[in-house]
């Protein structure tokens, strides 16, 4: 069966896929301040295709296709490292220079909790989950700790926590770093595991990590 031939816009309509496309906001946002004067150039020399200019030459359709989708592609590519730089971001567990301790991030937490903020209530509830962890030297501190890095470490202490830990780390990111919404029943699962946690021994005190603290 014979394919239809592809339909090809005219130079106005060429022109305005082109300014609706570079327009958006990953685009400009991440693009480097040289790429503003060149799309600025390449938006003059579009104008001068319409035939106003009297010494312009006349461009057929499928050229300016062809040019605009050049365009297109560079700033993508330029764009792009950019724009996945920002999703490398470090998701460090605590903020810069914050030194809270446990009961002043559950204090916080329960705080949101009663607002019905409850991101920034699971966000704190989970860092006071780790601080707990470092007071008790179940973890060294450590600066631009990960909430993956802190479920990977406390699985290997509280085995029978692996799948919570996992599920909060992933919560936490999400919240913290994703934008997610989160609920009260998130942080309610978020408290059970912190409260289960506090109160069992690591399987470096010689336990499985399910023995709960006399």
């Amino acid at each position: 069966m014979a394919t239809e031939p592809p339909v090809l816009p005219g130079a106005e309509e060429a022109r305005r896929w082109a300014a609706e496309e570079l327009a958006k906001p990953e685009y400009r946002e991440a693009a480097p301040s040289w790429l503003d004067t060149l799309w600025r150039n390449f938006l003059d020399w579009l104008q001068s295709l319409d035939g106003s200019r009297g010494d312009a030459p006349s461009v057929p359709g499928v050229a300016i296709a062809l040019v605009i989708a050049g365009i297109i592609a560079a700033a993508i590519i330029l764009a792009r490292p950019r724009l996945n730089a920002r999703t490398r971001q470090p998701k460090d567990v605590f903020e810069l220079g914050n030194s809270l301790a446990a009961a002043d991030y559950r204090a916080r937490a329960e705080a949101a909790a009663a607002a019905e903020n409850w991101g920034d209530a699971v966000v704190d509830r989970f860092r006071a989950m780790v601080r707990t962890a470092e007071h008790r030297t179940i973890l060294d501190p450590q600066p631009g700790r990960t909430a993956d890095e802190v479920a990977q470490a406390l699985s290997v202490q509280f085995a029978a926590e692996a799948g919570p830990l996992r599920w909060a780390a992933e919560t936490f990111d999400g919240i913290r770093y994703g934008n997610r919404p989160a609920g009260n029943g998130q942080y309610r699962e978020m408290v059970g595991l912190d409260t289960r946690l506090e109160a069992m021994k690591p399987a470096s005190a010689g336990s499985a990590g399910t023995v709960p603290v006399p």
